[in-house]
């Protein structure tokens, strides 16, 4: 009997050991075969894991390397996959004499890589933030499991309910308005206590944000998205994750996080000195550079350490994880310059050897053109630092923007500002590629930056059309939004679009209750940007423009057999243009043209009118000199 009950209790302890080792989680959670590159590590997390020998037989599958970390719950297994067809891997751990096994799914592509396609300057990408733009899905909008409070549409800084189902909910209205890309803040899991809703702060790095919906739901959104011939762009955040991450009570190595030791030890903090001309500084001291790349974003916001080959090859494999996932349309990365460099370098050649037709434009909040020309792939930089981005977003010239329409006409002001800013296109390899923007998430809204004056709002909007850029619009800057009670704050910048709540009094997506000025700037949007979408001269053009003069500034773009040309009066007189000062455009007495905006054909005079603070944009034919 004695014999019995021990053999049951080494029977019972034995599981219970088996259980105890048990995989926690496996990051990726799967991956795919006959991908472009054949290696795969996988994170594997599970409690005293590092004590477990691993093998696997699974045909077209060799473990390579077994490798544990100095946490001994973790162990990083690198793979070889030649197999051909999906499969499952079945790994066998053993530790004396316990063994279990794991197995670990290989899919079927459902992208190939040439259908990967990114933006480009034919694209309009239209930026908004989940939280606030559309409530399709009221099931989501608290999840008591998760840290946050109750959503609160009167809290600026909390949760109000925005969802993926919502941004599906209005794809025919940003389809409508003429936009090709659709840029969303970033929707993967923020379990954070407060301000959880801008998604900054990320707690797990392969789970969608419930409050926002499900990995389907995000898949489905991706694929109305193709049916609409739009494409989607991620918004990624390399540099650094949430404070409550999952594995921040059990970081793998002692290098994980910058300033790791001082912070787990004593609770301090080394923040990142924000001095990005350290990067490209040829004087810079290493003390200087390394307060920069090192030091942690804020105090909700770890800085991770990308010098750390596992945590590299975690990020880089976690970007193709969510394009094959999604089929992306493109990645905007969070605070380029804040990461490590030579990592960013690698990352994103990774990413475009497996994608060649991808694209990603990184955030350089920086109004120094050459520190934005530096980040783009081309650029012969002095010391030799090579991005493979192939895009990165001009500030300089939304900086331009905003002063050239408000400050007095002068020698070096006004819309001097705008032309001197676009006339430094010299300096990068492929200034279409830039993605401009008249405001975004993080700055004040473009009617508020105007001083909410109706006319250069619509000037704004006709400079960010016919631009040689790649345009970004953020929602509601076409009605008209603005943040003019509470200058930069961002919880009011990101404030929630009327409609998007069952409810509202006021709905932009159909029109109701908007102001005349509203529904004028709206119906400007729309013609601006469906007329763009189809024009050759405006998406792939050459570029042609004239030193502004009295607050009048011309700006054209031509192919071979098309020229569209804005013309901008700032000045509060109209001015009767003489068209023999702007002989290069090649506008004839007796052409027929086209008002874009009143779709109404006119033949041209020796002059042309130009109403007090207006713009007029027209389409003509075009034969090369």
């Amino acid at each position: 009997m004695r014999i019995q009950i021990w053999l049951l209790l080494l029977v019972f302890f034995g599981l219970q050991v088996e259980i105890e080792a048990q995989v926690q989680r496996i990051d990726p959670p799967h991956w795919w075969v006959n991908m472009h590159d054949a290696q795969l590590q996988l994170m594997v997390y599970g409690e005293q894991i590092s004590t477990y020998a691993v093998s696997t037989e699974t045909q077209g599958i060799r473990l390579t390397g077994v490798h544990p970390a100095k946490s001994p719950n973790y162990l990083f297994l690198d793979l070889e996959i030649t197999a051909k067809d999906p499969k499952f891997v079945e790994f066998v751990f053993e530790c004396g004499d316990v063994q279990f096994k794991q197995s670990y799914e290989l899919k079927a592509r459902t992208h190939s890589p040439e259908s990967i396609r990114g933006f480009t300057s034919a694209d309009a990408i239209f930026l908004l933030t989940p939280d606030r733009f559309a409530n399709g899905d009221t099931g989501n909008d608290y999840i008591e499991s998760l840290r946050a409070p109750l959503p609160d549409r009167e809290d600026d800084y909390g949760r109000h309910g925005g969802d993926i189902k919502g941004i599906i909910n209005g794809l025919d209205y940003i389809a409508s308005l003429g936009f090709t890309a659709i840029w969303p803040g970033p929707m993967l899991i923020n379990d954070m206590p407060e301000q959880s809703y801008h998604g900054y702060a990320i707690t797990d790095h392969y789970r969608v944000d419930p409050r926002f919906g499900t990995l389907e739901e995000y898949q489905e959104l991706a694929e109305e998205m193709r049916q609409r011939g739009m494409k989607l762009i991620m918004d990624q955040i390399n540099n650094h994750c949430g404070s409550l991450h999952w594995w921040m009570n059990d970081l793998p190595f002692d290098d994980w996080l910058n300033g790791q030791a001082n912070y787990l030890e004593n609770g301090e903090i080394a923040y990142a000195s924000h001095r990005r001309t350290t990067l490209q500084d040829p004087y810079a001291t290493k003390k200087d550079l390394k307060a920069m790349t090192e030091g942690w974003f804020v105090s909700t916001m770890p800085d991770l350490n990308h010098r750390n080959p596992y945590l590299a090859r975690y990020i880089i494999q976690n970007s193709i994880w969510w394009i094959e996932t999604l089929g992306l349309g493109g990645i905007r990365q969070d605070t380029q310059p804040y990461n490590d460099s030579a990592f960013m370098s690698q990352w994103a050649q990774a990413i475009m050897e497996a994608y060649p037709h991808f694209s990603i434009v990184g955030e350089e909040w920086s109004y120094n053109p050459m520190r934005i020309a530096y980040w783009q792939n081309g650029s012969q930089n002095s010391d030799g630092y090579v991005s493979h981005m192939n895009a990165v977003f001009d500030f300089p010239l939304q900086g331009a923007l905003s002063a050239s329409l408000t400050e007095e006409e002068g020698w070096d002001t006004g819309l001097v500002k705008w032309y001197e800013a676009l006339s430094n296109d010299f300096i990068y390899p492929n200034p279409q590629a830039l993605v401009f923007m008249a405001d975004n998430h993080d700055m004040d809204r473009l009617f508020t930056q105007l001083k909410e004056d109706v006319s250069l709002h619509k000037i704004a909007l006709a400079l960010l059309a016919v631009s040689p850029r790649t345009p970004q619009l953020y929602y509601g800057t076409e009605i008209l939004m603005e943040n003019t009670a509470k200058p930069h704050d961002h919880g009011l910048i990101r404030t929630d679009f009327p409609g998007g709540w069952k409810g509202d009094p006021v709905n932009a997506f159909t029109g109701k209750g908007l102001t005349p000025s509203q529904l004028e700037v709206q119906d400007l949007t729309r013609k601006l940007f469906t007329f763009r979408k189809n024009s050759a001269a405006l998406t792939e053009g050459n570029t042609l423009h004239f030193a502004p003069t009295e607050g009048v500034y011309v700006l054209s773009r031509y192919t071979s057999d098309k020229r569209v040309t804005l013309f901008i009066n700032k000045a509060e007189q109209s001015v009767d243009l003489d068209l023999n000062a702007y002989q290069e455009l090649s506008l004839q007495k007796g052409q027929t043209a086209v008002d874009i905006i009143d779709n109404k054909t006119f033949t041209v005079s020796e002059t042309i009118r130009l109403a007090p603070r207006s713009f007029l944009l027209i389409e003509s034919s075009h034969e090369n000199d």
